[in-house]
């Protein structure tokens, strides 16, 4: 089936419609104390994480990996591919894919714009659960990386433990809810997602208390991101647990289906794994994270229209606090640059609906200036 979005439009790069976006309202998530919503926002308040069935509906999600198999098939070489059969395990090294890290991340290439991954942030059921969450239809969207992981790959190292959360430890309010939506069968011993359930609701305490002794700190590639050393685990684990109604502190390996948004409150420490030894199904998965438009200085916007306009990827934040130079090659494993790391462009130019060029930010642009 195709999955082009319906009524698509192509924007010009210089459109920009000075629409004034409309900031979260009070049933945002946190914003009351004692709310209860009936729905996937009450785990997110309790757990800090959540499963959303179906969101994307089962053909689709299917067709959305089909584009991805497709695509690593495909993959440069005018079309042709370089080798890589999905039903050949012995085409699943380096030399037959693009540059996929071990953790089964992909961000180059212009990755992050081909049509599986815009047609995903435009799904009715992920961007609404969003907007359900910050109160406000008016929402931007990461240009974040996609999972391909393949198992049994003998050429990558071993993807290793690396809790993290992905918010600056000094802002401990509720900030960012990540998302990915899971496009094939995920069971317990496939890789994928594991949540420190509940453990958002210690993070301020963690924060101002475990910081004064820290003897280990993990190094922070950019200031929305922090990662627990084992001292910091072990703080977790010994403060999780107590009392009927505090947070237990235990990890999760989440399990879903295709079609499913995960969601988790930044503050929650995760990582990702690896399918377990035997593991013979693949993971694929799209980050798709949306923050309010509102939220967006001037300076982020356009730094965000520029990363649309020349198909370069971000991190899981919004408003591009950090965006992927494409001046810095791709590396395989053996040192060499990919011969394809310079070529940043999607297969075909980035195709919109009307809510999904908002969601670029595109049209906010003007009235955040003068604001």
């Amino acid at each position: 089936m195709a999955i082009d979005p319906p009524q698509t439009t192509r924007p010009s790069k210089t459109a920009a419609g000075g629409l004034t976006p409309k900031p979260s309202g009070p049933n945002k998530l946190f914003a009351q104390p004692d709310q209860q919503f009936g729905d996937f926002r009450d785990d997110l308040l309790r757990d800090g994480y959540a499963v959303i069935k179906g969101a994307v509906p089962r053909a689709r999600a299917d067709a959305y990996a089909e584009a991805m198999w497709t695509y690593l098939e495909t993959f440069k070489n005018g079309g042709k591919g370089l080798g890589f059969r999905r039903d050949d395990p012995a085409t699943y090294t380096e030399a037959h894919l693009p540059v996929i890290n071990e953790k089964g991340m992909c961000s180059g290439y212009g990755v992050n714009h081909e049509d599986f991954a815009w047609g995903i942030r435009q799904e009715p059921g992920v961007v609404d659960a969003f907007a359900k969450v910050f109160d406000t239809d008016d929402l931007i969207v990461s240009f974040d990386a996609v999972n391909m992981a393949l198992p049994g790959r003998k050429d990558l190292p071993a993807n290793k433990p690396w809790p993290h959360q992905d918010q600056d430890p000094a802002k401990p309010e509720f900030r960012c809810l990540q998302g990915i939506v899971n496009l094939l069968p995920n069971g317990a011993d496939d890789g994928g997602l594991i949540v420190c359930r509940g453990a958002h609701r210690l993070s301020e305490q963690f924060h101002r208390e475990f910081s004064a002794f820290e003897k280990d700190p993990v190094f922070r590639w950019t200031q929305e991101w922090y990662g627990f050393s084992e001292a910091g685990l072990k703080w977790l684990e010994e403060h999780g647990g107590h009392g009927d109604d505090g947070p237990k502190c235990e990890w999760v390996k989440v399990e879903c289906e295709p079609g499913d948004l995960l969601v988790w409150d930044s503050r929650t420490p995760h990582y990702n794994l690896s399918p377990r030894d035997g593991g013979a199904r693949a993971r694929f998965a799209t980050y798709t994270c949306y923050m309010p438009a509102a939220d967006a200085s001037p300076a982020d916007l356009a730094r965000k229209r520029d990363a649309f306009e020349q198909t370069l990827g971000t991190t899981h934040w919004p408003n591009a606090v950090h965006v992927r130079d494409h001046n810095t090659p791709l590396k395989r494993q053996d040192g060499s640059t990919c011969p394809y790391s310079a070529d940043n462009a999607p297969r075909k130019p980035v195709s919109l609906t009307e809510r999904g060029f908002r969601l670029t930010g595109i049209p906010y642009i003007a009235a955040a200036t003068t604001a």
